[in-house]
């Protein structure tokens, strides 16, 4: 059977109604006339099918059926009401859900303070956190499962996303406290020719990866790589083990780990990049607020 869609006008006209059993007062309320108030209800009930209102010189009174349909009516003028104030929130970017990647190490360093600045200034946001390298973070935000991107060292051929440096750091050198070189304040580079490397693997941070080797051919030598990790707290973990020695982020110090020294390199000018990534053709203004909050421009 056929279910009558009901107008909301004429439930909201029904409610008012329903709670002055008045038609002048209820028009007064309305702002409209008593000939179109009547109108609305007659419409009302014949959709119903049946009078909602029993009506007598001095006296409105609610019918059993008018009864049965008032606690419906104001449900669905609440609903809307919430329903429309929750659009509008989401469509200014007060309210919603945002989907951030982030790279682990930068849990230690921009990805709190940015967390706190942007919850103090929007509350009703949900934020959904989710740790992945560089890589698993390009590929989400292209996938669209991922709104915001904050990863190490962004392609510099990427078309379809925009990046914006939030921090740069220098390198530091990562080394077992029993390694000759950690009673030193400062390494060179050429000092750890003859070690072992322990180094994130290539396909989790390509540009990254490429820059510390980078780094060591031009301090003159191959870094001889004996184990990969795909995190930096667990390259620390397995440079504390004595396996090798790694070349790092100057933020992975806050990594407290007993057996490991970190050591400037000098010289150091080197320095890697911290960057914000979102699609250019993203128009969910959440990100918007989210680039505002670490003082870039929205995507244009």
């Amino acid at each position: 059977m056929e279910r009558p869609e009901l107008p909301l006008p004429q439930l909201h006209a029904f409610v008012v109604l329903a709670e002055e059993l008045h038609f002048g007062h209820a028009a007064a309320r309305l702002g409209i006339a008593q000939p179109p108030l009547s109108q609305q209800i007659r419409r009302l009930e014949d959709k119903v099918g049946h009078e909602l209102f029993t009506r007598a010189p001095g006296h409105v009174a609610l019918t059993p059926a008018g009864n049965e349909l008032l606690p419906a009516a104001r449900r669905a003028l609440t609903d809307l009401a919430d329903g429309l104030a929750a659009a509008r929130a989401v469509g200014s970017g007060r309210a919603g859900r945002l989907r951030i990647g982030f790279a682990a190490s930068l849990a230690l360093t921009v990805l709190p303070g940015l967390l706190r600045a942007f919850r103090d200034r929007f509350p009703g946001v949900d934020l959904d956190i989710h740790e992945m390298t560089t890589a698993p973070q390009l590929a989400a935000l292209h996938e669209g499962t991922i709104d915001i991107g904050l990863l190490r060292e962004p392609p510099t051929d990427e078309t379809e996303l925009g990046f914006a440096t939030v921090l740069t750091e220098p390198f530091v050198a990562v080394l077992p406290s029993t390694h000759p070189l950690a009673g030193q304040r400062t390494v060179r580079l050429a000092q750890l020719a003859d070690s072992p490397f322990v180094l994130l693997p290539r396909a989790v941070g390509p540009t990254l990866h490429d820059q510390i080797i980078g780094l060591c051919t031009a301090a003159g030598f191959a870094p001889r790589i004996v184990q990969h990790a795909v995190e930096w707290q667990t390259v620390c973990a397995l440079v504390e083990t004595g396996l090798g020695v790694s070349v790092a982020p100057a933020s992975i110090r806050r990594i407290r780990l007993k057996g490991v020294a970190f050591r400037r390199i000098e010289p150091g000018t080197a320095r890697t990049r911290v960057a914000v990534a979102w699609r250019k053709n993203d128009r969910n203004p959440l990100v918007a607020r989210l680039l505002a909050t670490v003082g870039q421009d929205p995507p244009p």
